[in-house]
């Protein structure tokens, strides 16, 4: 069993949701540990860390457990992994970064030695169905163009991954790959979109891809042999769309390199 914690927000969340399944059904088992608070950035992460409050949702497997805090968080079990993320609005500004992921990697790493460190990569959001809070940040920043924001998003990621020597699991560019080359994800062309509010994922196929990504990435596994299917009736899915998705995900991970175990 590998057991990962992440310190993160709705977008670990999202790609903790089907981990765990994902994992059993593939054969390596992944015990997956949240800690939630919405939106919350690594600014407010690092500051968190230091008044040491148990303000974070623990969610274990995706069911909430309580509150707790970073500290205790990082002692309560022998971590496998132990991931990190950029809250999504400023996930495309390299300067959002400083100085609190260098700090939080270095007391993630003395507190936990023996875990390897990644980084979740967060993806953009969908062009044309964004509500508020985030529209107005994807426009001031982004100038409410999704592919600038995708472009953005992986030059921060990768000098965020080389700054604190951590490998990705790059979960946004899976997303951007399945809206450009699975015909029935994009979404600017009638498609389904892999969001469910512009930026949340996709409740069946975007938390599915994201996970696949994850198992991926910390098993080394051919993610081509999960048969997991994220729903009870068939009818609200489609096994053949499933499919597509492992495929992107292990050719993408096979082109990054990164389909790399943590044993």
């Amino acid at each position: 069993m590998i057991k990962v914690l992440s310190i993160g927000n709705s977008f670990s969340q999202d790609a903790h949701k089907w981990l765990n399944p994902i994992s059993q059904n593939g054969g390596e088992e992944i015990y997956c540990v949240n800690l939630y608070i919405g939106g919350c950035s690594l600014k407010t992460h690092w500051e968190n860390f230091l008044s040491d409050e148990p303000l974070y949702d623990l969610e274990i497997n995706g069911e909430k457990k309580g509150n707790i805090n970073i500290s205790d968080a990082l002692k309560m079990d022998r971590w496998d992994v132990i991931t990190l993320q950029q809250a999504s609005p400023v996930s495309g500004r390299p300067q959002s970064y400083l100085p609190y992921l260098p700090k939080l990697a270095e007391n993630v790493r003395r507190i936990c030695p023996g875990a390897k460190l990644y980084i979740q990569q967060t993806w953009a959001y969908e062009q044309v169905q964004i509500k508020e809070p985030q529209i107005s940040r994807f426009e001031s920043i982004y100038a409410s163009d999704q592919r600038e924001m995708y472009r953005r998003i992986v030059d921060a990621y990768e000098m965020a991954s080389k700054l604190i020597d951590a490998p990705l699991i790059p979960v946004g560019k899976v997303i951007q790959r399945l809206r450009e080359t699975v015909p029935e994800f994009d979404f600017e062309a009638c498609g389904r979109s892999l969001n469910r509010d512009g930026y949340h994922l996709d409740l069946i196929y975007g938390r599915y891809a994201a996970a696949l990504t994850w198992y991926g990435v910390l098993t080394g596994r051919d993610v081509r042999e999960v048969s997991f299917v994220p729903f009870v009736d068939e009818r609200e899915g489609d096994r053949d769309l499933l499919k597509k998705i492992n495929t992107v995900v292990f050719d993408l991970l096979e082109e990054e390199k990164l389909v790399v175990s943590v044993q």
